[in-house]
């Protein structure tokens, strides 16, 4: 008697599961694991046992956050915020489901570390394509969470920001400071060539805007490495924020460097010609200094979640920023946690950072208050002795 097709095609499928592959890269996607239909028997991988159960559950304070890059009280929160929600994961019938809890500890290794899945799934006693599966379910929450923990101020939240960014340099009438940063990827099959940026290598861009704390309130992400930081910037929600006094009560403004447009509500560095005056290059270093903290945001966000430092290997580009905007709701709920994570200094030449002849919708008009603004700024701010 022949076997169903489609029956055939679920026993190879659930006996995927659990077979790691041999391959050191991170990702090869589910679509790659269960689209071969041919199956062929592998021998057993030895795995540690109980690694959660007889390990990690004798980590002290500082062990666990060594190896999950947060504290666990951080870990708790975001557990009891995904429970829930997850889909448990059978791997076989009669076997036990995977636990939330396990499900976020193999997350959080995967997205905090630079170790392939194949590790990975050592570590843990579960197949590659189980894992996969327990990253996506995940991801999938934590970015359906993002307008929970992402959030533009409120009118009470900007008065409070102004004055703690006034508190760093002088520059007054700041709620956040604008930027982005590229999460190198593996090539895609697909317009490869689209990804690679000023530095030749395959990325997807992150714009991100911070409040004084480094807290983003804002994310956006997906453009291909190659696109102008100005041209990712118009195409996000910020852009059209530029043109609400609702988000910009009180005529406060974003800052933003070299790459971006100078608007009323934006406001952008002189540019340096060699004849700039004393007032403008004070202007530019105290700019400079307050908009530092986006890039103090973006080497946490990539020293806590390693795999956005140093390679987010997915074949899929559709779901990478998923993952992306995924971290940045864990980054914003560590802070808010006041979990405490060193930073690291991120380079910033591959930037696309020079002027771009993208103007939107700024018309003449507006460009001639920005102007205004921004000497208004300068002439007001006090002046250093060293400049």
């Amino acid at each position: 008697m022949k076997m169903d097709t489609n029956v055939l095609k679920i026993v190879v499928i659930n006996n995927l599961l659990e077979i790691i592959d041999d391959s050191s890269s991170s990702d090869e996607e589910l679509f790659a694991i269960t689209a071969n239909t041919r199956y062929k028997r592998k021998e057993a991988t030895p795995r540690i046992e109980n690694y959660v159960e007889n390990v990690v559950h004798l980590y002290g304070d500082s062990q666990f956050q060594s190896h999950f890059r947060m504290q666990r009280r951080t870990f708790e929160v975001i557990l009891e915020l995904i429970a829930d929600k997850i889909r448990e994961r059978t791997v076989k019938p009669g076997r036990p489901a995977i636990p939330a809890e396990k499900q976020l500890l193999i997350t959080l290794w995967v997205l905090g570390t630079p170790d392939s899945y194949r590790s990975v799934c050592d570590r843990f006693g579960v197949g590659k394509a189980t894992a996969i599966v327990c990253v996506r379910n995940v991801v999938r929450i934590l970015y359906n969470y993002s307008h929970s923990f992402i959030m533009w101020p409120t009118t009470e939240k900007i008065t409070a920001s102004v004055a703690a960014f006034k508190n760093m340099s002088g520059f007054p009438g700041v709620i956040g400071a604008i930027d982005g940063t590229h999460i190198s990827i593996t090539a895609p099959k697909e317009h490869p060539e689209a990804y690679v940026n000023r530095k030749g290598i395959h990325s997807i861009q992150l714009q991100g805007v911070c409040d004084e704390k480094g807290m983003f309130i804002h994310c956006y992400a997906g453009y291909p490495g190659a696109v102008h930081d100005q041209r990712v910037f118009m195409k996000s929600e910020v852009a059209e924020y530029l043109k609400s006094a609702a988000k910009f009560p009180g005529d406060v403004h974003l800052l933003g460097d070299a790459a971006y447009m100078l608007h009323t509500h934006m406001m952008v560095p002189y540019k340096d010609n060699g004849h700039l005056t004393r007032a403008q290059k004070n202007y530019n270093y105290c700019h400079s200094s307050t908009r530092m903290v986006i890039e103090r945001s973006f080497g946490l966000l990539k020293g806590r979640m390693r795999r956005l430092l140093d390679n987010l290997p997915m074949i899929r580009t559709d779901l990478i920023p998923q993952y992306i905007i995924a971290c940045c709701v864990i980054h914003n709920i560590c802070l808010l946690k006041n979990d405490q994570f060193q930073p690291l200094a991120l380079h910033t030449s591959d930037k696309n950072n020079t002027q771009c002849g993208v103007n939107g919708n700024v018309d003449t008009n507006e460009k001639a208050l920005a102007k205004q603004k921004r000497d208004a700024i300068a002439a007001a701010l006090p002046t250093r002795e060293d400049i």
